[in-house]
Order: C-alpha cells, then sequence, then structure tokens
C-alpha cells in the first residue's frame, strides 16, 4: 500500500524539528498544507530524509514552511533539492498596493495621476506638430510627394458620408434652440428675438462646434484606428524600411482632408440649424419665411460667418493631429487600438472645447460679438 505524507514533531537542541514521512507528492499530500498552518511552534528545522518521494507540490510545501518560519531544510535527496531550487526561482513576490486610508489623498493621487499624463499627452502632441510641420516643409519643398489621390479619398470619409447625419443632427438642434429660446422669450413678449437667437448662436457657435464634435467621433476615432491597425501589422514600420515617410503618406493626407472640408461642413450644419429653426418659426411663431430670412439679414453680422470659418479649419486640424497621434502610439496588442482610439476622441472634444473658449474670448477683444 503506498504511504501517504505525514509529519511528526521533535523537540531538539537546535529547536522544533519537522519530519516529513511516506510520499510528499499531490495524490498523497492530503490535509498537510491544513495542519501545518496550525502549528503550535515554529519548526526551526524540516527533515525530509524519510520521504519515498516528492513532487513540485512537495517541494513547495517544504519551501514555504522553510521560508515562512526561516527553517533549515535537512536530509533532502539531490531530486528534492532540484525541486526546490525551482520553485524557488518561480517564486514571486505579490505586493498589493494598499489602499489609502484617507478618501483625501487618494482622490488627490488620482487627480495628480491624470495632470501629469495630461502634461505628458500634450507634449506628445506639440512633438508630433512638430513632427508635422517638417513633414509639410518636406512637401512644399517638393509638391509631388503630396498624395492627392490619399486626400480625394479622405474627403469622402470626412465629408461626403457625414452629411448625412451632419445635416439632420444640426436640423434638430436648430429647432430645439428655437423652441427653447421662444419659450423663454415668450415671458418678456419678444418671441420675435427667436430668429437673433438662431442664426446668431448657429453661426457663430453651434455650427462649427456641433460638427468638430461630430467630425471628431466619425473621422478622429476612424483615423486612431486606422493608424493603429497599420502599427500593429507592422505596415507602418514596412513604409519606413522601403523609404516611405508615415507623416507625408498617412498623416499629412488626414490633416488636409479634415482642414479642407471642416469649414464647409461647419457651414453647412449652420445652414441647416437655421433651416430647423426656421422651420419651428413658421410652424409655431407664425413668423413666415420671408420675414424669417429678412430677420437673420437684418440682425446677424457679417462677422459671424467669419468667426464660424475662421474656428472650423483650427477644429478640423486637432481632430486629424490627435486622431494620427494616438493611432500611431499604438504598440502592444488590439486591445490598445480601442483604448488609444476612445482617448482620441477625448481629446479631440476636449481641446475643441478649450480652443473654442479661447476663440470666444479673443473675438470678444476685437470687438467682433
Amino acid at each position: 500500500m503506498v504511504a501517504m505524507a505525514d509529519f511528526i514533531e521533535e523537540d531538539t537542541p537546535s529547536g522544533r524539528l519537522i519530519r516529513f514521512t511516506g510520499r510528499l507528492t499531490l495524490a498523497r499530500i492530503g490535509d498537510i498544507p491544513k495542519r501545518l498552518a496550525n502549528l503550535d511552534v515554529a519548526p526551526a528545522d524540516i527533515d525530509l530524509s524519510g520521504i519515498e518521494r516528492i513532487d513540485t507540490v512537495g517541494a513547495w510545501v517544504a519551501y514555504k514552511l522553510a521560508k515562512q518560519h526561516d527553517a533549515r531544510i535537512l536530509g533532502a535527496s539531490a531530486e528534492a533539492l532540484r525541486l526546490i531550487d525551482l520553485v524557488d526561482e518561480t517564486s514571486i513576490d505579490v505586493q498589493v498596493r494598499p489602499t489609502p486610508l484617507n478618501p483625501f489623498f487618494r482622490v488627490l493621487n488620482e487627480i495628480g495621476t491624470a495632470t501629469v499624463e495630461l502634461f505628458r499627452t500634450l507634449r506628445g502632441l506639440l512633438s508630433f506638430f512638430g513632427a508635422i510641420l517638417i513633414a509639410l516643409w518636406a512637401v512644399i519643398r517638393k509638391p509631388s510627394r503630396l498624395r492627392v489621390n490619399a486626400i480625394v479619398q479622405r474627403f469622402e470619409l470626412v465629408g461626403v458620408r457625414a452629411l448625412g447625419i451632419i445635416g439632420v443632427m444640426n436640423f434638430l438642434v436648430g429647432i430645439v434652440i428655437a423652441q427653447q429660446g421662444a419659450a423663454q422669450l415668450a415671458e418678456f413678449g419678444a418671441q420675435g428675438m427667436t430668429v437673433n437667437l438662431v442664426g446668431r448662436l448657429t453661426l457663430r457657435e453651434l455650427g462649427v462646434l456641433m460638427t468638430a464634435i461630430m467630425v471628431a467621433g466619425r473621422s478622429g476615432s476612424a483615423f486612431a484606428a486606422q493608424l493603429g491597425t497599420m502599427k500593429l501589422t507592422e505596415e507602418v514600420d514596412a513604409m519606413r524600411t522601403i523609404g516611405v515617410s508615415p507623416m507625408e503618406a498617412l498623416v499629412l493626407p488626414r490633416m488636409f482632408a479634415v482642414i479642407l472640408l471642416m469649414p464647409l461642413l461647419g457651414f453647412y450644419a449652420a445652414m441647416m440649424s437655421i433651416l430647423g429653426g426656421g422651420l419651428l418659426c413658421w410652424l409655431a411663431l407664425d413668423i413666415g419665411p420671408e420675414a424669417y430670412i429678412q430677420g437673420l439679414q437684418d440682425v446677424v453680422p457679417i462677422t459671424d460667418v467669419w468667426v464660424g470659418l475662421i474656428k472650423a479649419p483650427v477644429f478640423g486640424a486637432i481632430i486629424a493631429m490627435t486622431g494620427c497621434y494616438q493611432g500611431l502610439q499604438v504598440k502592444s496588442n488590439a486591445e490598445e487600438v480601442g483604448l488609444r482610439t476612445t482617448a482620441a476622441v477625448v481629446q479631440a472634444i476636449f481641446l475643441i472645447i478649450v480652443l473654442d473658449a479661447i476663440f470666444a474670448v479673443f473675438f470678444s477683444a476685437i470687438g467682433w460679438d
């Protein structure tokens, strides 16, 4: 009959001795780990001379007991020593980060981490912007290097395919602005000012802002996913190997496409918002199309149109730059493609809002308000 593993405790001049017997293997180890965990006296020595056989599990039990109580291992065979050394080499101490007891410091740590990551990203974007300028200068010096076909292809992705969703979204936004504005202005008997509200707000702010957010969600995420996938499949490295600059072949066409199309999309979005607002004014406020258009001409200055057209290409550059930058940062696995795509959209929208606030202060300072 095969002997089960067991142990006995003996007192020796050097301290408590644990003497193992039987087969110290997975099939015969029984409840020894539980019994060892409940020892009354910590052992000073562990004797393995009486065991008949040992496997990795038995070696782990002996090794753990010796390490836990700083005990010596005696009488081990060559095989037992080899397995114990193997267990020792593969043993990794897992350090669990303690949760801060004070919630204030935990929140402060998270804020600090986010701030450091923000500045690291801004530094990376500035460096990437410098690389774009270098590639642009190379194209200016040699215009034949500009990939016109790639730019035209991006026109379809960024512009043509986005016309439907941008048009419907801004049409509904115009209706909402007119309805909410009319409801509030009715308290002062100034429902006729709804035309002013719709015209100025859509041409100056919401038209280009809503379009930029939509393009960031559609095209910015697409750029990050495309370049991230190319980075994983080593297509970007292959381009560098054959002497093709990824900045010129991948980044600049996307930059040009978004920068050129954003003013057109922004103006189109503003017109759709004005159309939606005009429809509500006609149906709910009895302001006919002729009176509505005449009111727009009277109250909307041409500077509002210029404000939207000036902001649009800047927003487009931010969208393309963040999308391409995050896509080219992909390094390890497919999961990172999704993370970088999300980061591209979030960063683009954040920077667009910040720049929009800066533009508002700037245009107000120069009298375009």
